[in-house]
């Protein structure tokens, strides 16, 4: 199966997730490829939608070795009791003061949508080996959500497996064996730039503010 391009993709999302139709839902985009996605989710079910931002923390001795990941209010540690607590710490600070940078570029002043209770769906243009995600799923978990949705065109069978376990449904029409990376499964994977990211964010903004 190949997309011609994100919009396709969320029409095929679209039709797996009617499920949801009724239920309080938030959907999270991973800029920035899942912000087009999500848009057009978002707008066929008139749902709140906003930004999931994440980044690991690499290891000292080898940064695309994650020990930890952080979100803009809560972070996980893996057990690495040989790294200094300041590098951790520091580490924290300083990813947290760029996500904050990086939300506020793109959302402005607005504040992060309330999880508690609600069903939460994540989206993104496609997941790779999915370490990222498994760590912002856990984050998530612990503001309590009544259930917690991954939504994405394509996935490799083994990431697809690895986060299946760890959320209430895994919705994906793709899921293949012979993964070739994200982009090899779309006509068309022109890179998202922030200010399309900033333009849709917007636009769901002004839509529910309108209800």
């Amino acid at each position: 199966m190949l997309f011609a391009d994100r919009y396709d993709a969320s029409l095929k999302l679209i039709l797996l997730l009617e499920k949801f139709k009724n239920d309080n839902c938030v959907i999270l985009a991973v800029p920035r490829g899942g912000v087009p996605i999500g848009y057009h989710i978002a707008q066929a079910y008139h749902f709140p939608m906003d930004l999931l931002l994440t980044k690991k923390i690499g290891h000292p001795l080898n940064k695309e070795l994650a020990i930890g990941a952080v979100s803009l209010e809560d972070e996980i540690i893996d057990d690495y009791p040989y790294i200094s607590k300041d590098y951790i710490n520091n580490q924290i600070l300083e990813i947290k003061e760029s996500l904050k940078k990086r939300y506020k570029k793109f959302l402005g002043n607005r504040s992060p949508i309330e999880l508690l209770n609600k069903t939460v769906i994540i989206v993104d243009d496609g997941i790779a080996t999915g370490n990222t995600l498994l760590a912002a799923i856990k984050m998530i978990r612990r503001k309590s959500p009544k259930k917690i949705v991954i939504a994405v065109p394509v996935a490799p069978t083994d990431s697809a497996k690895k986060i299946m376990s760890k959320v209430d449904e895994f919705i994906c029409p793709l899921i293949t064996n012979d993964f070739v990376g994200v982009g090899g499964y779309y006509l068309d994977f022109s890179q998202v730039s922030d200010e399309e990211v900033i333009q849709l964010m917007d636009e769901i903004y002004s839509l529910e503010n309108k209800k």
